[in-house]
């Protein structure tokens, strides 16, 4: 069974794809369809408004289901930005995540380890034709390094760290083992099931 993932990014459809996989689901984004689809603007407050908009759009657009994911970093000390607005951060979309994370470390630079706490946050949202809906969230709770490590992962991986090691340091199944993003796949994962034919 075909589910369209609203995103460019193919590393978020690898990590979809592998979760997904065992329900029997095939994840594909637009592009390996030969269709492409609008970028859906996110104009909701919270991680969930901006996930069902974005999972709306490509379900109408595509008639296929469609799962979108709104997810981004909580820094504590940031009064919880960049938030919503991750992707957005430090420029805009096109900004490299180079720049995002250097900008967000020298607006850290003067915290204390002990106030570094952060929270990754995955919100996913799957749309139906038929206009049922199901949407989840996940939290990972973790900290701000001083510096980013690693080379796996993508965004603000490098600088965001659990157990001591920093998100870009884990491997696939490590990170999905921890991460906001697998922990909200497997409650769709769980609750899919009734969804489906």
């Amino acid at each position: 069974m075909k589910f369209l993932i609203a995103t460019h990014n193919v590393k978020k459809r690898d990590e979809l794809s592998r979760i997904l996989r065992p329900l029997g689901i095939d994840a594909v984004i637009a592009s390996e369809l030969g269709m492409e689809i609008t970028d859906a603007e996110e104009t909701g407050t919270t991680f969930a408004e901006n996930a069902k908009i974005k999972a709306e759009s490509g379900c109408r657009e595509t008639g296929l289901p469609c799962i979108a994911d709104d997810s981004g970093l909580c820094v504590d000390a940031l009064d919880g930005r960049p938030g919503v607005y991750s992707a957005r951060y430090a420029g805009g979309h096109d900004t490299p995540y180079a720049h995002k994370i250097a900008t967000l470390l020298d607006e850290m630079k003067d915290i204390p380890e002990e106030k570094r706490t952060a929270r990754f946050v995955s919100a996913v949202c799957c749309v139906f034709p038929d206009g049922r809906e199901l949407c989840v969230e996940g939290k990972c709770e973790g900290m701000i390094g001083y510096e980013p490590k690693g080379e796996g992962g993508f965004g603000f991986d490098p600088i965001f760290y659990t157990g001591g090691k920093s998100f870009a340091e884990l491997t696939a199944a490590e990170k999905d083992a921890v991460s906001h993003r697998g922990q909200s796949l497997r409650l769709l994962s769980e609750k899919l099931p009734d969804f489906l034919p």
